[in-house]
């Protein structure tokens, strides 16, 4: 059996950003966890991180409502991506392979205060909210 689930409770860094493709609606938006810990000193420091979230479909139309600071849970599967990066112009530098991880978000809880909420995520079925783009 294999699993690949991954839960954040977060701030939204960025408003996010909703585009129309041929394969539906796609958003994308980061959110911060911030992890804390008492310093030998007797204080505390903190270290935020920062993770990038992509939405299909449905939920997508809903996480383009999203603005910077709200406050939300997270629920998805961790993906990764390759590219190569171009050193420059001369020819013994070879091109850099790197990698960046993507939250593909298949839930979204807004945690702000019922006051500030001004419409649920939608609901229904899970499976009516693919977090992959249809093959149309």
């Amino acid at each position: 059996m294999y699993q690949n689930r991954i839960s954040l409770i977060g701030f939204v860094g960025n408003d996010a950003q909703t585009k129309n493709t041929q394969n539906g609606t796609v958003a994308s938006f980061s959110v911060a966890t911030k992890f804390s810990w008492r310093t030998p000193q007797g204080g505390y420091d903190s270290r935020t991180e920062w993770h990038r979230c992509t939405v299909w479909g449905k939920l997508a139309e809903f996480a383009g409502k999203l603005a910077k600071g709200d406050h939300v849970l997270v629920e998805g599967e961790l993906r990764y991506r390759e590219y190569k990066v171009d050193r420059g112009s001369d020819a013994d530098n070879a091109p850099i392979t790197r990698r960046s991880a993507q939250i593909y978000v298949s839930r979204i809880l807004k945690l702000d205060r019922i006051a500030k909420q001004e419409e649920p995520a939608p609901e229904g079925d899970p499976e009516e909210f693919s977090t992959e783009p249809s093959a149309a």
